[in-house]
């Protein structure tokens, strides 16, 4: 590179004859070192740069959130970890199939979700990603103190419990 080139850039014509010419093979044999490169760090880059996904994935709000335990069932399986969905877009084309009834619909994260095993987990990969989330905070099960006398209290109304044997 000539001086001429880089001259009408610079402030001073000496401050340019200070820096040395290195040889780009010195480079990459290395015994020069080489120009200095401005790197992020693995926190600052967003996964979605380098993941392929697709945009309208990108742009899309998420929901964290602690599951219920299933009325159906007595224990609370599947009621530890913390999971991520996408919220269901507005516009996604949805349909009722005529012949059963079900709902149907065009966006493909519909039925995903995502499992952690902590809250700030599923914070940390949705900021990671790019993702606009929300939290929703799971509500404290209340259980009511219970005695077996209780089933024999007197209480004005009708009865609670009838024996007919």
């Amino acid at each position: 590179m000539s001086l001429r080139a880089l001259r009408p850039f610079s402030t001073s014509v000496r401050a340019l004859q200070r820096i040395p010419q290195v040889h780009p093979a010195d480079v990459v044999a290395g015994k020069a070192p080489g120009p200095p490169v401005e790197r992020l760090t693995p926190e600052e880059v967003l996964v979605a740069t380098v993941s392929d996904a697709p945009r309208e994935l990108q742009h899309r709000q998420v929901r964290i959130f602690k599951p219920t335990k299933n009325t159906m069932q007595s224990a609370k399986g599947k009621t530890r970890v913390w999971r991520i969905d996408w919220d269901v877009l507005p516009g996604s084309g949805r349909w009722t199939n005529p012949l059963m009834g079900w709902q149907s619909s065009a966006d493909y994260m519909q039925g995903t979700t995502l499992a952690f095993r902590t809250r700030e987990d599923a914070v940390r990969f949705a900021e990671r990603q790019g993702w606009d989330y929300y939290i929703s905070e799971p509500k404290k099960a209340r259980i009511p103190p219970k005695n077996y006398a209780d089933n024999y209290l007197y209480v004005d109304g009708p009865l609670r419990i009838c024996h007919t044997k």
